[in-house]
């Protein structure tokens, strides 16, 4: 099996240098059982993101640079939104209202130029880990990959991260995104909780809260070199 979910579907293997931490996820129950729901879902429904996008937050984002987690809830669940990265989009597609919140906040946050599109592959390449809490979806369906065990997956990647002795940001936007602070105990770290930046919820707290600039706060004070949150049009 070795954390990929075959079927008629060409997705990537995870092969950087996240797999030393997540290979042991594979033998274990509850991955079994997530591979069982997951292949079913595609073999049977629209889900989304496509397979080989799965964790395209992984591909692009190597353990080993991630300065910064932005996490979500889980992938946009209309047709071509989802590409693997929490709140990102393709340029091809329209900006979603969730990610025209972040925009906002962070043109009130950091004097923030809002672009023309919502593809944040660029923040990914900087080491911001784009990851959301459950890594699919069913068309149409939001929250409908909730309890298949993703949680549990998502769960590994954070234990992981914690345990690096490299101070880091936690961005937790959301209830199921801040249920995790409990993994992140290194005092090196540095937790920012808010709201989901959701219309339905952005302005309970998401709006102000300032977090791209603390973040760059923080890491610059620990030696670590900011985030370039420009995205070029």
């Amino acid at each position: 099996m070795k954390g990929i979910f075959r079927l008629d579907y060409n997705m990537a293997k995870i092969t950087n240098d996240w797999l030393p931490y997540l290979e042991k996820e594979y033998g274990k129950p509850y991955y079994k059982q997530l591979y069982i729901k997951v292949r079913e879902e595609y073999r049977n429904h629209e889900i989304f993101p496509p397979a080989d996008d799965i964790f395209n937050a992984l591909h692009l984002t190597p353990r080993e640079k991630v300065k910064v987690v932005i996490l979500g809830q889980d992938p946009y669940h209309t047709p071509g939104a989802a590409h693997g990265l929490a709140f990102s989009v393709p340029k091809t597609q329209p900006v979603p209202p969730s990610l025209k919140n972040i925009y906002a906040e962070l043109h009130e946050d950091i004097g923030f130029e809002i672009p023309d599109h919502g593809n944040l592959v660029s923040w990914a390449e900087q080491g911001v880990l784009l990851l959301n809490t459950v890594l699919t979806v069913r068309a149409h369906v939001a929250g409908s990959h909730r309890n298949f065990g993703w949680e549990e997956f998502t769960d590994a990647i954070i234990s992981s991260l914690d345990e690096e002795d490299r101070p880091m940001v936690f961005m937790l936007w959301g209830a199921p995104a801040g249920k995790k602070e409990v993994l992140i105990t290194n005092p090196r770290h540095l937790i920012l909780k808010a709201p989901h930046p959701s219309p339905l919820s952005a302005y309970r707290g998401f709006f102000g809260c300032r977090h791209f600039s603390k973040a760059n706060e923080f890491l610059e004070k620990n030696g670590v070199s900011p985030v370039d949150w420009t995205i070029t049009p």
